[in-house]
């Protein structure tokens, strides 16, 4: 059993060397000239884990808070970026790009929450099919 600071930290590392490979896979394939594409993706694809985790938790009470701590804290935790998010949402404000920005932080959010509510409401109905 690992001390829970290190399932935090190696699934830290790993989420953010994930968060990198994807956001960077985005940019290549989309070239974001003013929308942030790859920090959008990540941010999306964290809410659809997350919401399935949280089924995954729920369906298995006894799921361990080591493997909690490695996953949602550790791996979603350095996978979603929220930080850049507020980040590019603030340079997008400086530059006068208010429409754009407006749309980043509500697409991010009202798609974020939707790709969490479809994982889990469909996860929760193939568990319990």
């Amino acid at each position: 059993m690992l001390h829970p600071v290190l399932l935090v930290a190696i699934g830290g590392a790993l989420g953010s060397m994930a968060r990198y490979g994807l956001s960077a896979l985005v940019i290549r394939q989309v070239n974001p000239v003013h929308f942030p594409w790859g920090t959008f993706s990540v941010n999306i694809l964290g809410c659809l884990f997350a919401g399935i985790f949280l089924v995954i938790s729920e369906q298995f009470p006894a799921l361990n808070q080591e493997a909690r701590l490695f996953i949602v804290t550790g791996l979603l935790g350095g996978f979603t970026t929220f930080s850049a998010f507020g980040i590019e949402t603030l340079s997008l404000i400086r530059r006068g790009e208010l429409l754009i920005a407006a749309s980043y932080a509500s697409l991010s959010v009202i798609v974020g929450v939707c790709a969490m509510w479809l994982a889990y409401s469909v996860i929760k109905a193939l568990l319990h099919a």
